[in-house]
């Protein structure tokens, strides 16, 4: 059995933040073992993609995050994908879900982002889902971490599906400003791509310096996450990751 990673706490320097990044295709599988793996990681904070974003969204993402336990923050359709769904632990302080420049006869992608309160800790967040073009993949990457910058606060979280590999261009940019959190801490499993699917690693948490990768990676064999749910759930492996965010000053 997986070791589990470290539980959420709150202290007066600094508090201990779970982030779950989960690609769920549009919830067209098993919604109640989506659920059930989802719950079972414990999340503080989940950066969805391929959120509900067509008939009835509003519906389904209010589903997804009442059978998880959690409450919506922001994106799905507004965001054309990224979401970001959050336990009551979290105080919302802004939320904001924006589209990103679109290549003519690709696919719309866009940001979810937040700033939320774990105590006196400021954690900025950003859920992406990035293009399968290497070039607009890329344009997007810059635009991200400009993003990231423009939150404001000194603590930030990005998490997603990149769409690319490690040794990627798009992934390497990501890396060289922020903390890629298996390169870091790995914990659990590496590669994210559905079980039987050639092995890589496409979906990923980063933290910016100063936030404390405590262990990242997919949470096969925790504590009530099956393997079973996990083929169910969704075509992509969740990525959980523990980090302890320090308090504002």
């Amino acid at each position: 059995m997986l070791a589990d990673l470290p539980e959420s706490t709150t202290e007066a320097e600094a508090s201990v933040v779970r982030v779950l990044s989960y690609n769920i295709r549009s919830m067209r599988d098993d919604v109640a073992a989506l659920a059930r793996i989802i719950r079972a990681c414990a999340p503080d904070v989940v950066c969805v993609q391929e959120a509900p974003r067509f008939f009835r969204w509003r519906k389904a993402a209010a589903r997804l995050a009442r059978e998880s336990e959690l409450v919506y923050v922001t994106g799905g359709a507004t965001a054309s994908g990224p979401m970001i769904l959050t336990s009551l632990r979290a105080h919302v302080e802004r939320a904001e879900a924006l589209l990103l420049p679109r290549h003519r006869g690709l696919h719309q992608r866009g940001l979810a982002t937040a700033v939320l309160r774990f105590g006196q800790a400021r954690l900025g967040v950003v859920s992406c889902h990035l293009s399968i073009d290497a070039d607009e993949r890329y344009a997007q990457g810059r635009l991200l971490l400009e993003r990231v910058r423009g939150l404001g606060v000194p603590h930030a979280v990005v998490a997603g599906d990149l769409n690319d590999r490690p040794d990627g261009r798009t992934f390497g940019l990501l890396a060289g400003e922020l903390q890629d959190g298996w390169a870091v801490e790995p914990w659990g499993r590496e590669h994210t791509t559905r079980l039987g699917d050639p092995l890589q690693r496409i979906d990923a948490v980063f933290a910016t310096g100063g936030v404390e990768v405590l262990g990242c990676g997919v949470p096969m064999g925790l504590t009530g996450v099956s393997e079973a749910d996990l083929r169910s759930a969704t075509d992509h492996l969740p990525v959980l990751a523990a980090v302890r965010v320090p308090a504002a000053p």
